[in-house]
């Protein structure tokens, strides 16, 4: 049973009890990211998820670390491009204290001058990080190739000119903004007190909205390329088609497609590439699905030199599938292993509060297992051959990281087209 209770201020809590398990997941999910960002703001998001760390009215940074340490917590956070996640995981017994220390950082957090000018120091090394390996950094170039100037195609991390300029005016300008009650969905699983509604409200009853929040466009997809030349043992690239948005009705078709053609070690990319032709050892297909637009992409490393034949061999499989599309012997093995990869992963009650959270901040609704199954079944050959024909005939976009920094020959925008 899925619990959803909206509080008079907008905060939406979805909560699933599970009273086999004793943990309890839960987080506070807000709808903003790198997103809602300008250019000279990138990167404010995650600057800011990293200093509701760094001490509140009551607590020092490290004091928030022992009490977590304490109940035997575990705590984290992340930053996307359309969302900010605070969590926690206790056993139950914890979970009131773990809620309190939570709802502590999310409200009482001071953003010290101190703290933030050892943070930027931080998150600079974490950008420098994501420099020095390539094959992070190229899906960043290519959500730029794909997305222009829309924020989509930012950085989450930012630059390192933008947070080095990070101050707590623009820190709580930017918290008071974006982080509304209507925004707001805290997410639960496990085995939850009868009360747990009332402790959440305790918390969150008084959390009013501060300034409107501004419209985010809708991109428009774009087919650059972006080729940086980096001293590599290998060449980084991806390949980049216009994806569906997450409220998609064809969006299983899809996730079934992507299975089939880099999704698993018996995907076609996988078999082709890396086992029949040897010419790289991590290839693989993925998708991105935001809330008004997508991402479909294909990532491989490979030898310098071997650039030209591997791009050529992607677009031969790519043209493959759609002048062929696929068989009901592919089709059904896909549908069982995302079948079991959806099962399997509702035994973890963190697994659960994420879709939980996920679902109701993007979908603002949540299917059972049953009707994600039916849905899955329902998906047919024929559909997934529309969905090629619609996906697979667009420009392509690229992004790359190379020795020598020139475009491969058989690359071509219109190659599909």
């Amino acid at each position: 049973m899925i619990v959803r209770h909206t509080l008079p201020n907008g905060v939406r809590i979805v909560a699933e009890s599970i009273p086999y398990v004793r943990s309890i997941a839960f987080g506070f999910w807000i709808g903003t990211g790198s997103r809602n960002e300008t250019d000279e703001v990138n990167g404010i998001s995650h600057f800011l998820e990293h200093m509701m760390f760094k001490g509140t009215k009551k607590r020092t940074a490290r004091q928030l670390a022992e009490a977590f340490d304490e109940i035997g917590g575990q705590v984290n956070a992340f930053t996307s491009k359309e969302l900010t996640c605070f969590y926690a995981k206790v056993l139950d017994q914890h979970f009131s204290a773990a809620l309190e220390i939570l709802a502590d950082m999310f409200f009482g957090s001071t953003l010290p001058d101190e703290e933030i000018d050892k943070e930027q120091k931080v998150v600079i090394e974490e950008i420098r990080m994501v420099e020095d390996t390539p094959d992070d950094l190229v899906h960043d170039l290519l959500s730029k190739a794909v997305m222009g100037d829309h924020p989509l195609g930012f950085p989450i991390l930012g630059s390192v000119e933008n947070v080095q300029k990070f101050d707590r005016s623009r820190l709580e300008n930017y918290r008071r903004q974006y982080y509304r009650p209507d925004q707001t969905v805290i997410a639960l699983a496990g085995h939850l007190p009868d009360d747990f509604l009332d402790q959440i409200q305790k918390y969150f009853s008084g959390f009013s909205s501060g300034d409107d929040t501004p419209v985010c466009r809708r991109p428009v997809y774009h087919a650059d390329v972006i080729v940086r030349k980096k001293p590599t043992e290998q060449t980084h690239l991806c390949l980049g088609l216009p994806g569906l948005a997450i409220q998609d009705p064809r969006i299983y078709a899809l996730i079934l497609l992507n299975n089939m053609l880099g999704g698993n070690m018996s995907s076609r990319l996988f078999q082709r590439v890396r086992e029949e032709r040897g010419l790289a050892y991590s290839v693989y297909s993925y998708h991105i699905a935001y809330r008004d637009c997508g991402l479909f992409a294909i990532y491989a490393g490979t030898g310098p030199g071997q650039e030209n034949e591997l791009i050529c061999l992607i677009f031969d499989i790519l043209e493959e599938i759609r002048e062929s599309g696929v068989g009901a012997s592919e089709l059904n093995k896909a549908k069982e292993q995302l079948k079991s990869g959806y099962m399997l992963s509702l035994e973890s009650t963190s697994n659960r509060m994420s879709r939980l959270g996920r679902n109701e901040l993007l979908l603002e609704k949540h299917m059972t297992l049953d009707e994600m199954i039916e849905r899955i079944e329902q998906v047919t050959p024929e559909d997934i051959r529309d969905l090629v024909q619609t996906l697979f005939t667009q420009p392509v976009s690229l992004a790359m990281i190379s020795p020598t920094g020139e475009i491969p020959s058989t690359y071509r925008r219109d190659a599909l087209v």
